[in-house]
């Protein structure tokens, strides 16, 4: 028990040794003294963030050692290395290395010194890169056409050192960018510009700061004006009887200056509608592959400096022609090795049948397609003796699109 509380005494007499780091003004390597016969510091490894390295070496716990020197390069190991921290704890084995810039490389050596401040050769030099500047929002978007004012929404970053939003803008025919507020707290999600004239372009971005001071990157420029947006398209058409696609049709905006329409789909009703093309002329055929394939629509008009209408409060829903129904076969016989097979059709679209004879033939497994069939009926004179054939048949429209297959039926030549 006496030795356990030794233990944990010992353990946090280095923590807080540890954390006495006394910082140290700038010296360089040449006006310190070095004795090549003291050990250099050994285990020299470290951990990084965007603004901060934190170091950890193996500690010397011999009595001659008064504590630890910290020399630090940038960019190259062949650049000059000053002194940054001077650690008068011989127990000490951590230092944190902050206020740095990040995506930059660092080169760290650690040596030891003796109560005269003389020196031991220094470690290995140990290269450290900070992580990458913060990304910014992942979306930001400006809404114009309101009354002397623009607004600016964005998705509130992830990252839960984010404690504000930069928000900076730029006129049209500016290069220099203006900041113009800052929104405090990570989940705040729009800004109001209220300071903005009339019938111009305005371009905004947001950076992030976190609560140590870091300044993310800016989020890609997005723009608005303060004329009003294109009114919404009206008269939305969409087609459900073509084959493997749909056509889309509206009427034309009355803006003289629409410069296209763009055509957004989804899958469903509701939820996020997704940009698929782009129309000069009031109509848009979406090519499918699939037959039956159901899909909802809204169209946005864009005019000559990029505004784009509201969507429509409801999207129209489009589908590519079905499948024709498989026909019902009705009468199945054998006589001799000839099989007589009869059918009814199901979809006045059919134009044609395709019949599919199957069977196993040894060990193989065969399938036979008998296409371009006009008649309701087939018959087959190939079939031989103790083989079940299995057949079935599909119905064929005018545009090739061909039927799930019918019921199969099962014929056998007795042996």
């Amino acid at each position: 028990m006496k030795k356990l509380t030794q233990i944990i005494s010992f353990l946090v007499l280095m923590i807080f040794l540890s954390a006495c780091v006394k910082p140290s003004s700038i010296i360089r390597p040449e006006a310190v003294s070095i004795d090549d016969s003291l050990p250099p510091v050994t285990g020299l490894k470290a951990i990084s963030d965007m603004t901060q390295v934190a170091l950890e070496w193996k500690p010397n716990y011999a009595d001659y050692v008064e504590g630890y020197s910290i020399y630090r390069a940038v960019g190259d190991p062949s650049a000059e290395f000053l002194r940054i921290a001077h650690i008068k704890n011989r127990y000490a084995s951590h230092y944190v290395d902050k206020g740095l810039e990040p995506s930059t490389t660092y080169f760290y050596r650690v040596s030891l010194f003796t109560k005269n401040d003389i020196e031991s050769p220094p470690s290995e030099t140990l290269k450290v890169v900070t992580k990458p500047r913060l990304e910014s929002v992942p979306f930001v978007k400006a809404i114009g056409g309101l009354a002397n004012q623009i607004k600016i929404l964005w998705r509130p970053h992830p990252n839960p050192k984010v404690v504000s939003y930069i928000i900076e803008r730029r006129e049209a025919g500016e290069d220099k960018w203006k900041k113009i507020d800052e929104v405090e707290g990570r989940l705040n999600a729009e800004y109001i510009d209220r300071d903005v004239d009339e019938n111009k372009i305005y371009y905004y971005r947001v950076k992030v700061k976190t609560y140590d001071g870091v300044i993310s990157k800016p989020s890609k420029e997005v723009k608005a004006n303060t004329k009003p947006l294109p009114r919404t398209v009206t008269g939305l058409k969409a087609t459900t009887n073509l084959p493997r696609e749909i056509k889309l049709t509206w009427d034309p905006n009355p803006e003289k200056d629409i410069a296209y329409y763009k055509i957004y789909r989804n899958l469903l009703i509701k939820d996020i509608f997704r940009p698929i093309g782009k129309s000069t002329t009031t109509e848009y055929v979406d090519k499918i592959k699939k037959d039956g394939a159901v899909y909802y629509y809204k169209v946005t008009a864009v005019d000559k400096d990029g505004l784009e209408s509201l969507m429509q409060d409801r999207p129209v829903m489009g589908k590519t022609l079905d499948k024709p129904k498989p026909p019902k076969i009705t009468y199945a016989t054998v006589v001799g090795t000839t099989a007589n097979i009869e059918w009814t059709p199901m979809d006045d679209r059919a134009v044609s049948y395709i019949v599919i004879k199957s069977f196993r033939d040894g060990l193989k497994f065969r399938r036979i397609k008998f296409t371009d069939i006009k008649s309701n009926s087939f018959v087959d004179r190939s079939l031989k003796p103790g083989i079940d054939y299995k057949f079935r048949v599909m119905a064929v429209d005018r545009y090739g699109i061909e039927s799930e297959p019918s019921e199969k039926v099962v014929l056998r030549v007795k042996e």
